[in-house]
């Protein structure tokens, strides 16, 4: 049976890291930049957000909440905008969402073709120079769900350096801000930049993270229908692969599914984070897809923080320059970010459990600490040296001082 889509968007996820000596000025460009605007949480609008993360979390990723008052929000915006940038950059985390024109260009009629709409573009940023470009899509006029696993398949390639340009003939852009494929990879480039640091942590730049949401009409997985029948359509959603690839119907080797209810699961995978869901149930089209770009996008978002900021700590005490300037960055991180619970909510804290399983993140750490348990007892061996020879020098010292005095007494 082909499925059909009754909802559906893909987020598509670039990862850059700005120097962190420059971050304050690539705030400040953003903000002389009128294409983007700062995004400032308010309670009432993302309720969800401040109820489903704990207050120590919620302060690590959206401390703009703190200027929702608008007094605040006036004060600050009052401020010449090098010192707004100032105070940004110590913020932990901020996110900057791009205007995007509304008018939509005209239809080429070709039924070979994958239509899709770009609905939102942003950067969430981390104070370390850690930063997330993501680019909300969906496909417009197509209710296949093949059309989704083919888009999601070679979309999510198109930032790659030297790739074919004409293999996206049959992909067209429907938004003014974009006039083409080759005009989306510009404006990434003008955001990342070269991106150098990025390739020193051996980062895949090239491909984006996937994360999509996707409701079938319920024909497909119903009260009668097992999810056993879709479950091939399920693997290669999870898994980016195309409609026509082949699957053994399972999981690549640490890929995880999450039940979130009957009739809705998430896959998550080296890859990215996709959840499939019928409409059966009525929430699977209205509250859940709200879900998902909201606390679950941003527990995303810091589960791929936590694996780029690790690495580059992994890199820095490898590189051995300004040792202790690491570690105080590592033991930050740790109170900070690490021993933290996130959510009180349980399937939130499953769903962060898993992510960190399939990225691997704990592995990261404890390689990290590691090193950072030898480092430190070489450079407390090597502190007792200096001290003892310290010691040393000032016995050496007064016994000579000593001596001195004594031939002078005898004379």
């Amino acid at each position: 049976m082909e499925l059909k889509t009754r909802y559906q968007y893909t987020y598509f996820i670039n990862t850059f890291i700005v120097k962190e000596n420059k971050y304050s000025k690539y705030i400040l460009k953003l903000l002389k930049d009128t294409r983007f605007q700062l995004r400032i949480f308010k309670k009432e609008k993302d309720l969800e957000i401040y109820t489903h993360f704990l207050p120590k979390m919620r302060e690590f990723l959206f401390r703009t909440f703190e200027l929702e008052d608008r007094q605040k929000q006036a004060k600050f915006e009052e401020l010449p905008m090098e010192t707004r940038a100032a105070i940004l950059a110590r913020y932990p985390s901020i996110t900057f969402e791009y205007n995007l024109a509304q008018d939509i260009q005209g239809k080429t009629v070709d039924e070979n073709s994958i239509f899709f709409k770009i609905q939102k573009v942003g950067i969430v940023l981390f104070h370390t120079g850690i930063c997330f470009l993501y680019i909300k899509t969906n496909i417009e006029d197509s209710e296949e769900f093949a059309d989704v696993l083919n888009f999601n398949y070679k979309f999510r390639d198109i930032n790659q350096e030297g790739n074919n340009l004409k293999n996206y003939d049959n992909i067209k852009v429907q938004a003014d801000s974009f006039e083409n494929i080759e005009a989306i990879q510009d404006f990434i480039h003008s955001i990342t930049g070269s991106n150098i640091d990025a390739l020193k942590l051996n980062l895949d730049i090239e491909r984006f993270y996937t994360y999509s949401y996707t409701c079938i009409k319920q024909d497909a997985w119903n009260v009668s229908t097992s999810f056993e029948n879709i479950k091939n359509e399920f693997l290669k959603y999870v898994n980016i692969l195309s409609a026509d690839s082949n699957t053994n119907s399972i999981f690549s080797e640490n890929a995880k599914a999450i039940t979130i209810s009957k009739y809705s699961k998430i896959g998550i995978s080296k890859l990215g984070v996709n959840l499939l869901s019928s409409d059966c149930d009525i929430d699977n089209y209205t509250v859940l897809p709200a879900e998902f770009e909201n606390q679950y996008f941003y527990t995303y978002i810091l589960s791929l923080y936590l694996k780029i900021y690790l690495k580059k700590l992994n890199y820095e005490f490898k590189e051995g320059k300004n040792i202790e300037e690491t570690r105080k960055k590592f033991i930050d991180f740790t109170k900070r970010v690490w021993i933290q619970e996130i959510t009180s909510d349980d399937l939130g804290s499953l769903y962060y459990t898993y992510i960190k399983e399939v990225l691997e993140i704990e592995k990261l750490y404890n390689d990290v600490k590691n090193k950072y348990n030898i480092l430190y007892s070489e450079l407390k061996i090597e502190r007792n040296e200096k001290m003892s020879g310290f010691i040393v020098l000032v016995l050496i010292a007064t016994l000579i001082f000593n001596i001195i005095n004594f031939i002078l007494y005898l004379k």
